[in-house]
């Protein structure tokens, strides 16, 4: 690793600052993610298409507005990568599939204009499962994502390329979403931040049924701070989504007064009552948790109501994948992979009595699982229920040797808390029992969002000081020297650049 990537290594919050008071500049900052990118790049794919270019024009229009003590924006100068579901002006959004690998969008959508807007400097796309769908970070356009800690596993998904970079240090920032788990996941395997905001908190132009709360857009960082920092620079009203709020916050947490661990009541759950989870997992968490319970006024076990959760999750999340795809799947089913192929027959066979059955049972699991926060303030879970494995395995089949009945199901511990709409957010808590990332899923009250980071950034705080909690770090060194084969597609050449169009229909919406 050479000298020109140590900016690489810092994070948002500290570029900025270093950015502020000109002792740095964004074209130094940007040359260092660059340089990182590429380097490390090539052994985990976690960036796709890149727009380096026009991101050194940026930086350089940046500089300048420095020089003259001009106006900017709160994330002005930093490097962000763009998850490849959000369409980004001029940049490739292949949504991971080879229906839309020509789709070079004429214009940012809701999510990225506001970045931009904040000064915040697209550097690439970062990697996806096939139209998001799973939490492997693999497809037949770029190929697999490898896990920053070892390049044979996977890196989660759907936001795998986006937590994998983070880890890596390519960038300070990168975006998300999460449907099932598709922030936290990816983050819990990776070590670094993934908050799902409540919906609406963050505007998403991109979901066909907008009124649905199981879709959301959020920030990821290395650190809570990255984090919140980004949220701000996100969060608000829009005139595209109707679930949308207005809502306005600092642009750092230092303007708010830290939470007091010691005044937090606390409880947590293995499984919800109704996850399968590997017994390894269940050890970890439970030593996790016997190391923070004397942090608290209060920490106990908690009993939920999820009986019907499984059911509940495959009908909601069917109908946003047939609405969709069901463009794509008229036109060619073949034309799709085996999960958005598998998610939209599952969803065509339901019926109009399976839907308004899922929004009651929705209703009932959000009624009930708000009453808990009236005895806790946050509750605490595992992220994910097994160590990462490897990405050459599409998803999890057996869990303790039960097997699994969908390519999803392995998800429960994220997807029930999406049904309940609550903010979530995954960081990292030492490693596991094999020595990868643990993810810890702290769960907040109803739009309880901001409570919920002051929460998150105190056990981080206070895990940084703890030996076998602190957030683990890839080793640069052994990532570099790594031989591993991340599966580069070959039924599909790379395009020139007169090959380009602009795809109009079809286009997916998770």
């Amino acid at each position: 690793m050479n000298n020109r990537n140590e900016l690489a290594d810092k994070g948002a919050v500290e570029l900025k600052a270093l950015m502020d008071t000109r002792a740095v500049s964004p074209v130094e900052v940007l040359e260092s993610c660059i340089s990182r990118i590429e380097e490390l790049n090539p052994k985990i794919n976690a960036f796709c298409a890149t727009s380096f270019e026009r991101a050194r024009t940026e930086a350089r229009a940046v500089e300048r507005a420095i020089l003259r003590d001009q106006p900017r924006g709160m994330l002005s100068g930093l490097p962000i990568g763009i998850k490849d579901l959000e369409e980004t002006e001029g940049v490739l959004t292949t949504y991971g599939s080879p229906l839309f690998r020509a789709n070079l969008p004429t214009q940012d959508n809701q999510l990225v204009r506001r970045l931009r807007r904040e000064g915040a400097i697209v550097v690439g796309k970062t990697n996806v499962p096939e139209m998001g769908a799973g939490a492997n970070t693999r497809n037949p356009v770029w190929g697999a994502t490898g896990n920053p800690f070892n390049p044979s596993l996977n890196a989660g998904g759907s936001s795998g390329g986006s937590a994998a970079a983070l880890a890596a240090n390519m960038v300070p920032l990168c975006s998300g979403s999460d449907t099932g788990g598709s922030l936290r996941i990816p983050a819990a395997y990776c070590g670094v931040i993934g908050l799902r905001t409540s919906p609406g908190l963050v505007p998403s132009e991109r979901k066909l049924l907008g009124w649905t709360p199981i879709s959301v857009v959020g920030p990821m960082g290395r650190d809570v701070a990255d984090t919140w920092l980004q949220l701000a620079a996100t969060a608000g009203i829009a005139p595209n989504d109707p679930l949308s709020y207005d809502f306005k916050m600092p642009s750092s947490m230092d303007e708010l007064r830290p939470l007091d661990l010691s005044r937090l009541r606390v409880g947590y759950t293995e499984d919800f009552g109704v996850c399968e989870v590997d017994d390894d997992i269940r050890r970890v968490f439970r030593s996790k948790i016997s190391k923070l319970k004397g942090l608290f006024a209060s920490c106990e076990e908690i009993e939920v109501n999820m009986e019907h959760a499984h059911r509940c999750f495959d009908v909601v999340r069917a109908e946003a994948f047939v609405g969709s795809l069901q463009a794509a799947y008229d036109k060619d089913p073949e034309l799709l992979g085996p999960n958005p192929r598998a998610n939209y027959e599952m969803g065509a066979k339901m019926s109009l009595r399976d839907c308004v059955w899922a929004g009651a049972e929705q209703t009932r699991i959000f009624r009930d699982f708000q009453k808990l926060f009236s005895q806790y303030d946050i509750i605490l879970s595992p992220t994910t229920p097994i160590s990462p494995f490897p990405w050459e395995q599409l998803y999890l089949e057996k869990i303790n040797g039960v097997e699994l009945e969908n390519y999803y199901r392995w998800l429960a511990l994220t997807y029930v808390v999406t049904l309940a709409t609550n903010p979530a957010i995954s960081m990292p808590m030492g490693v596991d029992h094999l020595n990868m990332p643990f993810g810890m899923q702290v769960i907040g009250k109803f739009r309880g969002d901001l409570e919920l980071l002051f929460a998150a950034r105190a056990l981080e705080q206070y895990c940084e000081r703890t030996q076998d909690l602190c957030r683990p770090r890839p080793d640069m060194a052994a990532l570099l020297q790594s031989k591993v084969n991340l599966w580069t597609p070959v039924t599909h050449p790379p395009l020139s650049p007169e090959q380009y169009t602009k795809v109009s229909d079809g286009r997916p919406a998770v």
